[in-house]
């Protein structure tokens, strides 16, 4: 069985068109191409603005003209993330989906139900001429992932709705009316390199199997950082037995936990043997630790040739210190929503070359705030360090407006149709309803959306008979959209 023969099918068809496309977030021209062909094959009135967005328009189906206007909205982009022994080049190879069960996942990669799923239940309203609405708008907005660039440059006045669908939430019995704000910190520590003196032996240290996950969504599920099992494994290696770090990298997207890290070192040949079930120790206290989390997770010694050069002591070792004293976890918890996570840090990406090593993290708070005083926090620690620190891609939170009549109506449908209300919530995540919000500040917001699991990670996989719970309601919610 392919996802082809699930049902509906019109929504399993769109997506599957998706998956055909490469687009990680910044590359998302194949998809863009994709979106308007397909609305011209559909006969569905489309165009792309002058950033990139991708916006239709549907007609309202004969006596429902005067209905409020509903703009359904998701983004192109999604987050190429796979494991390492995966074959795959995001920005030319298709995403290979699997069949397990009542759930689709790819084949070592993300699959980009997040917001792909969504997109194509956009697309399918467009398509399904059995369905009873309103006008509809779709907004299709592009690098959602690394920055919300294309809902930031929407004009304002380019939509006409009154009603804004975001089909981005990823729980089918969740009516999500909020979401967290986020900021990007970006250290550097600027180094130099020295010639690795001989008597020296080379090992790769490779961390791999954590579990990862959407840092919003997941960071509450307290997983293994591989960043921090890498210094935490590195730091007592220069230390004790004089070891040189030659490269360093962990992570790849901000926005996800960072689930492998790799780093060649140089170790004196005599303490080697000490090294070595130094490594090992670390490895069974931190496996032993995370067993429930990271039942997978690996820390692996491999010899290698010795590495030419290395990256000087002083700034590696305490480049190290605060990664490991940065905190990347929940902060706090929300006071007023049980369950939700307020304020929490997600230290994501380290890289090094051309004498700079950095370290990129998301800062993510409902509270301003508190997301202000992190950022200090994280600024002080860096700074002490040594290294230079600037904040990039901020994004306000999008406040809760629980008395809205959107609300209402799809908890009202959902009872009709399941017999139980939903769970009316605020997310961790970020969503593009606050800067939505912004250039339509009159809109009715709410997000929904079918079930999805650890997103922005390999192990991303859709709920399938979710996805027919969440269309069915889409359907329902459309028919019902009050006059004006």
């Amino acid at each position: 069985m392919t996802i082809k023969d699930l049902k509906p099918t019109v929504v399993w068809n769109n997506f599957y068109g998706l998956t055909r496309c490469p687009r990680p977030s910044k590359h998302e021209e194949v998809v863009r191409r994709h979106l308007l062909d397909w609305a011209r094959e559909h006969k569905v009135e489309a165009f792309a603005d002058e950033t990139g967005n991708v916006i239709m328009r549907v007609p309202a189906t004969p006596g429902y003209e005067n209905r409020k206007g509903v703009v359904l909205q998701g983004h192109m982009d999604m987050v190429p993330q796979k494991i390492s022994s995966k074959d795959h080049d995001f920005l030319k190879d298709p995403i290979t989906t699997v069949v397990d069960g009542d759930w689709v996942k790819a084949d070592g990669t993300t699959l980009g139900a997040d917001n792909g799923m969504g997109v194509a239940m956009a697309l399918s309203v467009a398509e399904d001429k059995s369905l009873r609405h309103g006008p509809v708008e779709i907004l299709v907005t592009y690098d959602e992932e690394t920055g919300m660039s294309g809902a930031d440059a929407l004009k304002p006045g380019v939509l006409h709705g009154d009603i804004l669908l975001n089909l981005d939430s990823e729980d089918e019995n969740e009516l999500c009316i909020g979401c967290a704000g986020g900021l990007d910190a970006i250290a550097d520590f600027k180094y130099k390199t020295l010639p690795t003196p001989r008597g020296y032996v080379g090992y790769r240290i490779v961390i791999k199997g954590l579990s990862g996950g959407h840092s919003g969504m997941d960071i509450s599920l307290y997983r293994a950082n591989a960043n921090k099992v890498m210094v935490r494994t590195l730091i007592p290696l220069i230390e004790k037995y004089g070891a040189k770090v030659a490269d360093y990298s962990g992570g790849s997207l901000r926005n996800a936990i960072p689930f492998e890290a790799d780093a060649l070192i140089a170790i004196p040949a005599d303490k080697a043997p000490a090294a070595l079930h130094q490594i090992r120790r670390i490895s069974k206290d931190l496996t032993a630790r995370y067993a429930q989390s990271d039942p997978d997770m690996q820390v692996i010694v491999e010899k290698t040739a010795r590495p030419a050069r290395y990256i000087e002591d002083a700034v590696m070792l305490k480049a190290c210190k605060a990664i490991f004293v940065c905190p990347s976890n929940v902060i706090r918890m929300s006071r007023s929503m049980e369950g939700l996570t307020e304020t929490s840090i997600n230290l994501a990406v380290v890289r090094c070359g051309r004498g700079h090593l950095t370290v990129s993290s998301l800062l993510r708070s409902a509270v301003d705030e508190s997301k202000q005083e992190l950022a200090l926090r994280v600024k002080y620690i860096f700074e002490a360090a040594g290294a230079k620190i600037k904040f990039v891609g901020g994004y306000p939170g999008w406040t809760p407006r629980p008395d809205t009549p959107i609300i209402q109506l799809i908890n009202e449908q959902h009872i009709k149709l399941y017999g139980t209300p939903m769970n009316i919530a605020a997310t961790h995540g970020g969503l593009e309803c606050a800067l939505l919000g912004a250039k339509y500040p009159n809109w009715e917001m709410v997000s929904i959306g079918p079930t999805v699991l650890y997103p922005h990670s390999p192990d991303e996989r859709c709920f399938i008979p979710s996805v027919q719970r969440s269309w069915d309601l889409l359907k329902a919610v459309l028919e019902n959209i009050p006059e004006k």
